[in-house]
This record gives C-alpha cells, sequence and structure tokens, in this order.
C-alpha cells in the first residue's frame, strides 16, 4: 500500500501541534518552514484534518492550527483517513472469470481467496493505526523532542540540547 506524501506530512504536523502547550497554536506557515514544505499545499492538507475534526484552525494574527482534540482522542487512523480516505486498496475485479481460466459462475459466488485475505490485511492495518493515539506517539518521543518542538516551530521557549 503506497499513501500520498501527504499523509507523512500531516502525521508529523499533528505530531508537532501535540507537543504544543495547551491551546497555542502553529500556523501554516510555521509548520511549512518547520519541514521545509510548500506552504499553500500543506495549508489546503491541513484544512483536511480540520473538516476531518482532528484539528481546529483561528484567524488572525495569532491564529493558526492547534489539535481539536486531545492527544489521546485522535488516532493515527483518523489522520490517515483524512488524508487517503478510507476505501480499501485491493480491488478484486474477478479476474477468476476470464480469460482460458475463466471459472464458470457457479464456481465464484463466494468471495474470491486472495479479495478476502487482502480485505483481511487491510483490516488489521486499520485497527492496528486505530489503536495509536498521537498520545502513544508522544511517549515514544525522546524526552527533550517537545521542548525543541516548541521553541523551533513555535519561537516560545529556548532549545534544549539533544545529547
Amino acid at each position: 500500500m503506497k499513501l500520498p506524501v501527504s499523509t507523512e506530512w500531516l502525521l508529523h504536523c499533528a505530531t508537532s501541534l501535540a507537543q504544543l502547550e495547551p491551546g497555542a497554536t502553529a500556523s501554516a506557515a510555521q509548520l511549512a518552514d518547520y519541514y521545509d514544505l510548500p506552504a499553500p499545499y500543506l495549508a489546503k492538507q491541513l484544512q483536511s484534518l480540520v473538516k476531518a475534526g482532528v484539528l481546529s484552525a483561528t484567524t488572525g494574527p495569532r491564529g493558526g492550527f492547534r489539535l481539536a482534540r486531545t492527544p489521546a482522542e485522535i488516532t493515527l487512523l483518523q489522520i490517515v483517513e483524512a488524508v487517503d480516505g478510507a476505501s480499501a486498496p485491493y480491488e478484486c475485479r474477478e479476474i477468476r472469470r476470464q480469460g482460458r481460466g475463466a471459472l464458470p459462475a457457479e464456481e465464484c459466488r463466494q468471495a474470491c481467496v486472495l479479495a478476502a485475505k487482502m480485505a483481511e490485511a487491510h483490516q488489521a492495518w486499520r485497527g492496528s493505526l486505530a489503536g495509536i493515539s498521537l498520545a502513544d506517539i508522544l511517549a515514544d518521543l525522546p524526552p527533550w523532542a517537545p521542548a525543541r518542538t516548541r521553541s523551533l516551530l513555535t519561537g516560545t521557549k529556548e532549545a534544549p540540547g539533544t545529547g
């Protein structure tokens, strides 16, 4: 399965926003600068997270994006689906009924075994992402990472050493 590059962008942006102090925001321009991404395109992608209820956006000089819910309430699956949708990546077109090896219709009443296995794998992948929250990601970051992110992203605190 190949996800769009914007999925990586939004997973990282949401993780960065989760490291900010409660109520703090970061603009699309700040996030774009932080990750060296094209700001207009990133701003459009961030709106998909707002639409999905993952982020909230405020306007004005101190406006920007922040998490719409606590990190524990936001899963990686919610972020991925906001960008890429929920459709399965594998679509069985019943080629087993085509060509010289075509099976008769009565042999194809049940789902193709390959389609069933691919659907199982997709559900397992979705289940795994649904079980990982931004709080879980934050818990796995090095202890110095949130202060560094806040400092470099919003300029609010001095970045500590990483050693």
